[in-house]
Parts: C-alpha cells; sequence; structure tokens
C-alpha cells in the first residue's frame, strides 16, 4: 500500500513536471538574442514530450497551451521584424510564466489541470469525490500563484539590471522546488486526515 502512495505521488510529480519540461526549457534558455531559439527547442519539446499522449488520446491543457505559445512565439520570430519584436525579447520569460499562471488559474472555472494529471495515478471511482477535487484545486490554484510570482519577479528583473538574476533566476527556482515539494506532499496529507477522520 505504501508502495502504491509513492508512485501515484511519482506519476503526480513527473506528469506535472514533464507538462513544465517545454515551459522550463523555454525560460532556460530565452535571453535578449536567445528567445528564438528558446521558443522553437520549446515547441519541440511541447511536441515530443506530448506524442505519447497524443497516442493515447489524453493530451492535457499545459500541454496544448505549450504547443500553441510556443508556436505563434515561433511565427512571429519568423514574419516580423527584429525592432518589431523587442517587447518579446525582453519580456518573453514574464510572459511565458504570466500565459501559464492564467491557464492555471483559468482551469479552477473548469477542470484544474492538475486534476488532469492525478487523474493518471487515482482510481477512476475517487475523481468525482469532493477530497479529490479539493486536492487539485488547491494544487491548481498553488501552481497559479507561484507562476504569478514568476512573472512578477521578471517584471522587477527587467528593472534591477544587475541585480536581475536574484529575480529571474534563484526566487523563481526556489518557488518551483516549493511547488513540487507541495505537491508530493499535499494529496499525501490530505489523504491521511481523511483516513484519520
Amino acid at each position: 500500500m505504501a508502495a502504491d502512495r509513492t508512485d501515484d505521488r511519482t506519476t503526480r510529480r513527473t506528469g506535472i513536471l514533464t507538462g513544465f519540461a517545454p515551459w522550463i526549457i523555454f525560460d532556460v534558455v530565452a535571453g535578449p538574442s536567445t528567445w528564438e531559439l528558446a521558443a522553437l527547442t520549446a515547441l519541440v519539446a511541447s511536441v515530443v514530450l506530448n506524442l505519447p499522449d497524443l497516442r493515447h488520446g489524453s493530451v492535457k491543457l499545459l500541454q496544448v497551451t505549450g504547443v500553441v505559445f510556443f508556436a505563434v512565439v515561433s511565427v512571429l520570430a519568423l514574419v516580423l521584424g527584429r525592432h518589431d519584436l523587442l517587447w518579446l525579447e525582453t519580456y518573453a520569460q514574464t510572459l511565458s510564466s504570466a500565459v501559464i499562471a492564467a491557464v492555471a488559474l483559468g482551469s479552477l472555472a473548469f477542470t484544474p489541470f492538475t486534476e488532469q494529471y492525478a487523474r493518471e495515478s487515482v482510481p477512476r471511482e475517487h475523481w468525482g469525490s469532493p477530497l479529490f477535487r479539493r486536492t487539485n484545486r488547491v494544487l491548481t490554484a498553488v501552481w497559479g500563484a507561484v507562476f504569478v510570482l514568476i512573472a512578477v519577479f521578471g517584471l522587477v528583473a527587467v528593472e534591477a539590471g544587475r541585480h536581475g538574476d536574484w529575480f529571474n533566476w534563484v526566487i523563481p527556482v526556489v518557488l518551483l522546488v516549493l511547488a513540487v515539494k507541495f505537491t508530493a506532499w499535499y494529496p499525501a496529507r490530505v489523504r491521511e486526515a481523511a483516513r484519520a477522520s
């Protein structure tokens, strides 16, 4: 039974991390002169990482958003001149974080995006339970809030000059690590509390 719970947490973490992988690639590679390459690399990663889910008919909101976002940015890089895209070069990382935040928080109105990943490791009979739904609403809200903060810190980084690395890299990485740890911890905590009551 403990092994099953560990597998559930690993599957949920791995699934979400795979969903975020193209966005992470974009944020790591994107810079003043590399954002076009970052968008193309992230687009390829989105397509490649989504192929298994496409074959099984289980495409997720975060994956579709990634393909569309990076395709649009790649096309803009091809058809518009550098001068027209200076704003994108400056705010590429902030924009990508804002898009993820909007998708995460917007999904709360329908199906929280984390629920799509959780369903891969939770039996179908639990999908409609209030506990399952509330757990995924909390997880999705946390991820949405993390990416709102990362987007805000990205704006601060643009203005911070030489101190921008703290706001563009250090703090966002810490926030992402905390979100991953919370994603592993919170569902287990909810299950334990439910058993105890």
